[in-house]
Formats: structure tokens, C-alpha cells, sequence
């Protein structure tokens, strides 16, 4: 039953669209063929932060060259702290290094230590 319905349903609506196509016919004929030629909605939009006061004598490349010039900065903050983070790496290893080697020696002393006194 349902599938009934929506199929009448569907006839009828394909039905309703042909009719009103054939209405729009004679009106579709009487169209112009060239139509006038409308600007785009995005160039009406430039156009229009263009007459905004802040953005009369924007530069594009002058707007690229500071986005760049602030990049620029950006990635030698970086490198600069990165710099330091190894830096600081090193010398806890050089101190873990030397640590270690001092307890090497500290251990073959006291065995020698422990070997020379007679028992």
C-alpha cells in the first residue's frame, strides 16, 4: 500500500513538472539570447573592500613580503631554541659522561684498595 502511494505520488509530481514546463515555453522563446553581461559576485565583493579607507592602497606584495618577513622570524626562533635545547643536551651528557667515568675510576681504587691490604 505504501508503495502505492509514493508511486502516485512521484506520477504526479513528474506530471505537475512537465505542465509547468510546457507554461514556461513561449516565455523561455521570448528571452533574448545574449545575456547581459553581470559581473561576478566576487569581483563586486573586491570592488567593495577596495572603497573601504583602509584598503584603498593595499599591496598585495608589500602584505606577502611582511606575512614572509614574520615567517622568516618565526622558523629562526625556532632554530634558535631547538639550538639550545641540544646544546643543553650535550652537556648533560658530557656530565653523565664524566660522572661515569669517575666512578669508574673511584671502583678500580677501591679494588685495588681492597687487593693490597692483606688479609
Amino acid at each position: 500500500m505504501p508503495e502505492i502511494i509514493a508511486l502516485i505520488v512521484f506520477v504526479g509530481s513528474l506530471i505537475g513538472m512537465v505542465v509547468i514546463v510546457f507554461r514556461k515555453i513561449p516565455a523561455l522563446v521570448a528571452l533574448p539570447e545574449v545575456l547581459l553581461a553581470r559581473e561576478s559576485l566576487i569581483s563586486k565583493f573586491k570592488k567593495r573592500i577596495r572603497e573601504i579607507s583602509p584598503f584603498k592602497n593595499f599591496s598585495y606584495e608589500l602584505f606577502l613580503q611582511k606575512i614572509l618577513a614574520k615567517i622568516r622570524i618565526l622558523a629562526l626562533k625556532i632554530e634558535n631554541l631547538t639550538l639550545n635545547w641540544v646544546q643543553k643536551l650535550k652537556e648533560s651528557y658530557q656530565k653523565k659522561k664524566t660522572l661515569k667515568i669517575d666512578d669508574y675510576w673511584q671502583k678500580i681504587r677501591k679494588e685495588v684498595k681492597k687487593a693490597a691490604k692483606p688479609k
